[in-house]
């Protein structure tokens, strides 16, 4: 059966590769959904019987349901992945994704802030006068300044600021480490922030970043605020915290 080894292979990606979550939900779904289009366009299930024609025939069934070119390369990404993982372990003699071409896909250009909509963001927009306002500022400060994830920055822990030698540490993904400096005016604001989060009746101790009720923050928490601030200081139609990490590469290189 083409997902007989589909456990494993998931098994294999989360203990050994150590995918994210979602990532793994990503693959299984990719998967999953090739093998009911076999069982329904061409009742096949058997890993023997499958060819690159079958393969094309998914991708032509894709693009008539108006799947955009990256959704398509990420999905025979998944397969391709899963059937090196096959031929590795010799459960198939050759891999017919291999016979295929990407998608090719429209150049996307990076969306940034200007650098006077970034000054308004951090030194004329009003936060709130409140815990609150003070973590959302920090939020922002934090992803403009470095350049990290949503994610990242949600699992960011206080005892990842190495203080004395003026940079973070960032555990991305693939569980790869990195080491980003940053300025004493940024480490000023997270002193600060630690100062009023020790304040609060209780708090989570491990992560840097938390609500008004102490818990750890969340990643969509962080989104929405970026949204609302970004909302406030640019007219760009794009507002998430990926446009402040492009606006952090941006800066940086001019």
């Amino acid at each position: 059966m083409f997902d007989q080894r589909l456990p494993d292979y998931l098994h294999y990606l989360k203990f050994e590769r150590r995918y994210a979550a979602n990532t793994l939900l990503a693959y299984e779904q990719d998967l999953l959904q090739f093998r009911d289009y076999l069982a329904t366009d061409f009742s096949v299930s058997e890993l023997d019987q499958i060819t690159h024609f079958h393969i094309r025939g998914w991708l032509a069934n894709m693009r008539t349901a108006k799947q955009t070119a990256r959704t398509v390369n990420r999905k025979i990404s998944s397969l391709n992945a899963y059937y090196k993982y096959l031929l590795k372990l010799g459960y198939v003699a050759k891999n017919p994704v291999r016979l295929l071409h990407a998608q090719r896909l429209p150049e996307r250009l990076p969306v940034f802030l200007k650098e006077t909509e970034t000054e308004y963001l951090l030194n004329e927009i009003q936060f709130e006068p409140s815990f609150k306002g003070l973590t959302d500022r920090l939020i922002c400060e934090i992803l403009y300044n470095t350049g990290i994830r949503r994610n990242e920055l949600a699992q960011l822990k206080t005892t990842d600021i190495e203080w004395s030698l003026k940079q973070i540490r960032i555990l991305g993904k693939g569980n790869k480490e990195r080491l980003i400096p940053v300025n004493d005016v940024l480490l000023d604001a997270i002193r600060d922030y630690l100062t009023e989060k020790h304040k609060l009746d209780a708090y989570d101790n491990i992560f840097l970043l938390v609500l008004p009720s102490g818990e750890q923050l969340y990643p969509k928490y962080i989104y929405r605020t970026v949204v609302q601030y970004l909302g406030q200081s640019t007219t760009l139609k794009k507002k998430s915290p990926h446009v402040l990490r492009h606006t952090f590469a941006t800066h940086l290189l001019n």
